[in-house]
Formats: structure tokens, C-alpha cells, sequence
């Protein structure tokens, strides 16, 4: 499948709706490149932490505030669970067993569940996603509080329990469509290099790199931050998605790497609108026209990167989840996005 998007429009993931079924409607009306929402107003499970880390090692993990992902505690005491959820994990791994990274528990994909029976037309694509494992492996720790990604007996078989996620996800997804995109959303990669992530490159990609590579078709990266984007744009991704309606211009400091990504086929995913309340109230088609082609896009136009092939390599999303929206601004933001494809596809397409 191409990356010659031609400023699509797809979204992050989360919504807020409770009924999975106006939640796809509303990703039917107004997505070119539809995606699966994930609902975790309608269940805590469905928060992107506690939905991923479904089945892992067969471990329970306790989650505090109804399913607050800043205090989920995995228990790891008895050793023998965890070695033989290990030895399961490492098996289906090995054997490229995709079947081991469904949902098992009930109630944890509702979303996923109403998007694969939603009529969608002839899509050019359909899109899921998969929290990252530098994410989710700071995000749950163990019961002395220390985040697992940190430690290697865990970290790793994260990446790979992701990797089968992933996979599987993919699988289900070409019922669909041939043609899929999955993104690995890293938000906590907007602190790397700063004391509250103190891990190497190195080990940053490798782990990333153990979720992408079980991804076949279109693969790439969310983070909604700022973040060292040269690491990213030399991963095997084929798209990097950005907040671009708060960060447009920290990718421009890395020209030569955007150009480099591009032209081996790359795409950019422009999150140029907003995913919030007050923001959407204040905007219009035409003022994030303006600010997608000014903000994001000119800064790196003057340091050689062409005007036309940014355009045709682009999609453009809300800037993240849309979760903590009201349905209504919800609603609101996928028209305005569908309203903005419009207007780039119209005028230079």
C-alpha cells in the first residue's frame, strides 16, 4: 500500500461516546481512512493502559481509582505463574501465534468489537492502534512501585506480548479492508531524555522495534508531545504521527531526517486539530488550514523539504485521543477534520 495519502483523515483513537455503535457511526460519516474507537468512558477496561496490558503473563493487576492508569501495580510474587505465562508468551512469540494476542477479558474492546461489523463502504484503509511498550512499561509497575519497563525479565516480554497484540489486531482489521495502518501511541516518549525516563536510545528502539516489526501492513508512531523525532524517523515506521496543533514546529529542527524519511516513502500525520473543548470552540476549517500550511508545514518547506510531496504524503488527525471531549465536541472535531481534507484535497490535490 502506498503512503501517498493525500491529506486523509483518520484519527487517534479514544472517543467518548458510551454506545460503541454512535461512536463508529460517527468514524463511518466523517473518516476517510476509518479507525476503531476506544471507549473508556463506557468501561474502565477500555483505557488504552489497562486494555493492552489484557492477558499479560496471565499476571493480575490491580488498578486503583476505577481504572486510574497512573497506579496500576502488577503482581508478580508468585514466580511460578510468571514463569510459565513466560513460557506461553515466548512459544506463541516464536511461533508467530497471533491467536495469543486477542482480548480474553469480557468487556475490554466494545469499540473494536461494533467497528468490525460496521459498514464502512470501500475504504482506501482501515486504522487501529496499540499503546506502546515505553508507555505502558511506565505506566505499570510492580508492587515496590518500580515501572517494569526498567526491568529487563519484563520489559521485553511487554514488547512481545504488544508485538501479538498488534498483530492480531491487524488480522482482525483486513476483514475490513486489505489495506491497514496500525499506530503504537507513545505518549510518554514527549519525556524522553528527561529524569523521569532514564533509558537509552538503544533500548527505546529495541523495544519499539519488537512491537513493529509483528505489524505487516502500514506501521507507525503517535506521540503527542514533543519528543526526539530523529529517533522516531529512523525507526522502521512508515508514518509518524504529531500533535501538530501544539508542536507543529519541533519537527522542522530536524529537516534533513524529515526529507530522508519522505523520501523513502514515509508519511506524516498532521494532528492539527484540536482535542479540546475550549479550542474547538475558537476554530475553523479555514484558521487550521492556515495554521497546518504556516505553522507545520513552512517551517520545513524553507529548509528544502517540497511543498508538493509533504502534501501527498500527509494525513491529517486530531492532535490526540478525543476521550475527555463531550460527544458533542467529539463530533465537532471529526467535521471539522472531514471539512479540512476537503478544502487541502480541493485545493491542491
Amino acid at each position: 500500500m502506498t503512503t501517498q495519502f493525500d491529506c486523509l483523515a483518520t484519527a487517534i483513537g479514544s472517543m467518548p461516546h458510551t454506545d460503541p455503535d454512535e461512536a463508529c457511526g460517527l468514524v463511518a460519516r466523517y473518516l476517510q481512512i476509518p479507525a476503531w474507537p476506544q471507549l473508556p468512558r463506557r468501561h474502565p477496561r477500555e483505557n488504552m493502559y489497562l486494555q493492552f496490558f489484557d492477558n499479560f503473563l496471565g499476571l493480575d493487576m490491580e488498578a486503583g481509582g476505577g481504572g486510574d492508569e497512573s497506579s496500576l501495580i502488577v503482581d508478580i510474587g508468585d514466580q511460578e505463574k510468571v514463569i510459565y505465562g513466560l513460557s506461553r508468551l515466548v512459544k506463541a512469540r516464536q511461533g508467530n501465534e497471533i491467536e495469543y494476542g486477542s482480548f480474553v477479558t469480557p468487556d475490554i474492546a466494545r469499540g473494536l468489537d461494533a467497528f468490525l461489523k460496521t459498514d464502512l463502504g470501500s475504504p482506501l484503509a482501515v486504522k487501529g492502534q496499540v499503546i506502546g511498550p515505553i508507555s505502558l512499561g511506565l505506566v505499570v509497575t510492580d508492587p515496590d512501585r518500580r515501572p517494569i519497563v526498567y526491568d529487563d525479565n519484563l520489559a521485553e516480554p511487554l514488547a512481545m506480548h504488544l508485538r501479538l497484540k498488534a498483530a492480531w489486531q491487524e488480522n482482525e482489521l483486513r476483514r475490513l479492508s486489505r489495506n491497514t495502518i496500525i499506530f503504537v501511541d507513545e505518549p510518554y516518549l514527549a519525556s524522553l531524555g528527561s529524569a523521569f525516563i532514564s533509558l537509552p536510545e538503544q533500548r527505546v528502539r529495541g523495544l519499539l522495534e519488537e512491537v513493529l516489526g509483528g505489524i505487516t501492513g502500514l506501521k507507525g508512531v503517535h506521540c503527542c508531545g514533543n519528543t526526539d523525532w530523529s529517533l522516531l524517523l529512523d525507526t522502521s515506521i512508515d508514518i509518524l504521527s504529531l500533535d501538530a496543533y501544539n508542536y507543529a514546529q519541533t519537527l522542522s529542527l530536524y529537516p534533513a531526517e524529515v526529507k530522508a524519511f519522505l523520501e523513502r516513502g514515509g508519511a506524516i500525520a498532521w494532528g492539527i486539530v484540536p482535542n479540546e473543548e475550549k479550542a474547538l470552540e475558537n476554530e475553523d476549517e479555514r484558521e487550521l488550514y492556515d495554521r497546518l500550511l504556516e505553522e507545520a508545514m513552512a517551517p520545513l518547506t524553507r529548509k528544502g523539504v517540497r511543498f508538493e510531496q509533504l502534501l501527498r504524503q500527509s494525513l491529517i488527525t486530531p492532535s490526540c485521543g478525543l476521550a475527555a471531549l463531550s460527544p458533542e465536541a467529539a463530533s465537532r472535531a471529526l467535521e471539522l477534520l472531514a471539512k479540512l481534507s476537503q478544502r487541502l484535497r480541493e485545493r491542491y490535490i
